[in-house]
């Protein structure tokens, strides 16, 4: 593996119902719905008016109630993963979408959230795998954090994985991810170490 604190290229994963092309969903759709502000949202993402509107009535067709609550991530990630558990993924994955902390993901939430995602700058995406990856939201991923993220993504994906995984690969996982993250070997990732070792990463590619 290139980049052992992305566990399986866990940036890919965080939405793989969003995989298609916006642009040849444009080329294909006529719209006729209209999202509520718009125009603050075109200002918030790096999306255009039409493109925000395609994505708009996916979203509608998806979640007719206008908002996504978190069995309904975890019954997207099980028809994407049928091999594996993706419950805990898909709940530690709507924790982060979910920036109110309210139990809901509105349409502007999701927008902004995949906007970085797909569009955003390294700084942008990498601050929001930090986000993901800081579970209780401290500032800091601890072991335990990373541990649980790091289980979440091989029970995801699943019993079939290729090459088989020793028992313990999960617990090498994390220890790889300290001893290139944890700078000062307090036992804890700060964002700006996570940040700074993945550009340092990033420039020997």
């Amino acid at each position: 593996m290139k980049c052992p604190w992305l566990p399986f290229g866990a940036l890919c994963l965080l939405l793989p119902c969003c995989s298609y092309k916006i642009e040849d969903e444009l080329e294909m759709t006529t719209m006729c719905h209209r999202p509520e502000g718009l125009e603050q949202l075109e200002a918030q993402t790096n999306f255009t008016k039409r493109e925000l509107q395609v994505l708009y009535r996916g979203f509608k067709n998806e979640c007719p109630s206008g908002v996504v609550n978190e069995e309904t991530f975890k019954q997207i990630y099980a028809q994407f993963f049928p091999h594996g558990d993706a419950t805990m993924y898909a709940h530690y994955l709507f924790n982060a979408f979910d920036t109110a902390q309210n139990g809901s993901v509105k349409f502007e939430d999701f927008v902004i959230a995949l906007s970085i995602l797909l569009r955003g700058t390294v700084h942008e995406k990498l601050r929001w795998t930090f986000n993901l990856y800081d579970i209780n939201k401290d500032g800091y991923i601890n072991k335990e954090e990373m541990m649980d993220i790091v289980k979440a993504i091989y029970d995801m994906m699943g019993k079939y994985t290729y090459p088989v995984l020793k028992e313990d690969a999960p617990r090498q996982h994390v220890e790889v991810f300290f001893q290139k993250m944890d700078k000062n070997k307090d036992g804890v990732v700060t964002l700006d170490e996570f940040i700074e070792s993945c550009q340092e990463v990033r420039t020997k590619l």
